[in-house]
């Protein structure tokens, strides 16, 4: 805990964010991974003018070292082409995408010499779950990539409460494992987190402005995640 003063994390406004966003993303998604070619095709000059695209970068001691996307408009197309098999939970992937105020986040990357320290992450949750409820938005959908080694798999679920729903075999990225999708109740993660008496809840909330809390205190989840594990 006593490297938070070195850590923040803000939203990418101008080409100097997306340049540093870049360099996260040439290291993990196009050296490490080979998810893709080309790092300025996951991270597009024009999503800087795009009110439906939120980046956010993170660094250390001036340094950048984790990257993380909100999409205010999942792309509805590809969803019903993915050809989703449900997993246990009741819960309608595509029926959520068009009926909720679903925000898709992913891009996720952190160096790999820093994927040990967990308020990175922390940091680049705090400044998107509020920029995302900021946007009027209650839910979000991702996919992971299963037995991917660095997979944020247990964190999102064990920790912000996000539920499996379904998989599917195809993606934007050039992996060939299979995705795991899940769905994530802000208000459900607020009160969970809030319940738990974890840091993670105040790391999460530091700064937010009292409108927002409020919001979210008077919140009711449309879906709970069954884990009790908030650790």
């Amino acid at each position: 805990m006593s490297d938070s003063s070195k850590i923040t994390a803000v939203k990418i406004t101008d080409e100097a964010g997306r340049q540093n966003a870049l360099k996260v993303l040439k290291v993990i998604y196009c050296n490490e991974k080979n998810w893709v070619g080309n790092e300025e095709k996951v991270f597009d000059s024009s999503d800087l003018t795009n009110p439906a695209v939120s980046w956010f970068l993170a660094t250390q001691d001036g340094e950048p070292v984790g990257v993380l996307r909100v999409l205010y408009e999942p792309p509805l197309d590809l969803y019903k082409e993915y050809g989703f098999k449900k997993l246990g939970a009741s819960i309608d992937v595509e029926e959520c995408v068009k009926s909720l105020k679903i925000a898709e986040i992913g891009r996720f990357a952190v160096l790999p010499d820093r994927r040990g320290n967990i308020l990175i992450v922390s940091m680049l949750m705090k400044q998107a779950v509020k920029d995302t409820i900021e946007h009027g938005f209650t839910h979000y959908i991702t996919d992971i990539f299963e037995g991917e080694q660095h997979s944020p798999y247990l964190f999102h679920t064990r920790v912000m409460g996000f539920i499996p729903v379904a998989t599917h075999d195809v993606g934007e990225l050039n992996c060939p494992n299979r995705r795991i999708t899940m769905i994530l109740d802000l208000s459900d993660c607020y009160h969970r987190i809030k319940n738990s008496g974890s840091w993670i809840f105040r790391t999460l909330t530091a700064d937010w402005p009292q409108e927002i809390i409020d919001k979210m205190e008077a919140s009711v989840p449309l879906f709970r995640c069954p884990s009790k594990e908030n650790k």
